[in-house]
């Protein structure tokens, strides 16, 4: 005869594991709060949770990290619209985590972390973007510089739809807003 744990299924996801690290870092800050800490709240070990992420700051970024997984594979498919490819990383974006932190970046104590891994999308995004112009014939220069542009944009977008009320309007809309701004840099 088996008993019934009370708390949290063993069967976990990534997303079960982020809503016990928000919820940490409202309680103790981002600092604070342990990997071993967030894995006893999701109720898995400290093992599983390195099945999912590979750092405390990969459950903010998740979810957008698959999506630029996916626009650096859309970008390497010769002929591939850039402006297409970098739109469709906000196609149907749902609140998550990340938007959570950027909302509550203070709360959380995850102002700094926020800044340092956003760095690191921005660069991932202007790495593909540079790459696809690059391959289609665009000057070295400008097409650093739209990839840096594009880059920008994207993290800028969600950073914006984050702390303006993820949900009260789609991301995909204030992306295209972002890229507006930067009407000048080729797209294709």
């Amino acid at each position: 005869m088996s008993t019934s744990r009370a708390g949290r299924p063993k069967a976990s996801s990534r997303a079960t594991l982020a809503e016990a690290a928000c919820e940490l870092f409202l309680e103790k800050g981002y600092e604070a709060t342990s990997t071993a800490d967030i894995a006893a709240r999701a109720g898995v070990s400290r093992s599983s949770f390195f099945n999912y992420v590979d750092s405390k700051a990969g459950l903010l970024w998740g979810s957008l990290d698959e999506r630029l997984d996916r626009l650096e594979r859309d970008l390497a498919v010769p002929g591939r619209s850039v402006g297409d490819a970098v739109r469709a990383v906000a196609s149907g974006f749902a609140p998550d985590a990340l938007a959570l932190a950027f909302a509550n970046a203070e709360a959380m104590g995850v102002a700094a972390e926020l800044e340092r891994e956003a760095a690191l999308r921005r660069a991932r995004v202007a790495r593909a973007v540079a790459g696809a112009l690059r391959r289609g014939g665009t000057d070295a220069l400008v097409a650093e510089v739209a990839g840096a542009a594009y880059g920008g944009a994207v993290v800028a977008a969600v950073e914006r739809w984050s702390l303006a009320g993820p949900g009260r309007t789609a991301l995909a809309a204030v992306l295209d807003e972002a890229l507006a701004a930067i009407g000048l840099i080729p797209t294709d």
